[in-house]
């Protein structure tokens, strides 16, 4: 019980000291507004975090209050690009606040070409989610979890660049 609230309390803490360093506010004014980002609590989630084919899934938890999130996103953009003729796929989690959809993250996602699944993770008792996912995860972001029905890995970190994420994964899966 304590961890999770210390989790909850970092998290806290961490998007206050973030605020400063937020992608600017960006008007949705001449932005037609046509996907949809899903939000799900964890019951809706956690499906999609398991799989019985031979797709390699990286669920990357961001969030764009996270400055090592928005980073490493680039590096998340390319590697779905240069490998969306294998069996792999990006879905990402974004830990935002459900009222800034429309107004800051589809705006946001349109500037980085971020074009993969997104999701929304609006569940408050992230005591419970966050050992659900991985016991050993403290509930800081980034976070991703790379699996296919074979094998299950988790990284609490920022990648530094485009291959350092192929690197790690190619270490842990043979996606080529």
């Amino acid at each position: 019980m304590m961890k999770g609230f210390h989790i909850y309390l970092i998290l806290i803490s961490v998007c206050l000291a973030c605020t400063n360093q937020a992608p600017e506010n960006i008007s949705v004014k001449n932005y037609p507004i046509t996907d949809t980002i899903p939000i799900y609590d964890f019951e809706d989630l956690e499906p999609l975090l398991y799989t019985n084919s031979d797709t390699t899934y990286i669920v990357k938890f961001w969030a764009m209050w996270c400055a090592p999130c928005v980073k490493e996103l680039p590096y998340f953009v390319e590697y779905a690009k240069s490998n969306r003729n294998q069996k792999t796929k990006v879905i990402y989690i974004s830990l935002d606040f459900p009222k800034d959809i429309d107004s800051k993250i589809k705006p946001f996602l349109k500037k980085k070409n971020i074009t993969s699944k997104v999701i929304l993770l609006d569940d408050p008792d992230s005591n419970y989610w966050i050992d659900e996912i991985d016991p050993n995860w403290s509930g800081a972001i980034p976070f991703t979890i790379v699996f296919n029905k074979e094998k299950r890995e988790y990284f609490e970190r920022s990648f530094e660049s485009l291959q350092d994420l192929e690197n790690t994964i190619n270490k842990h899966f043979n996606t080529n």
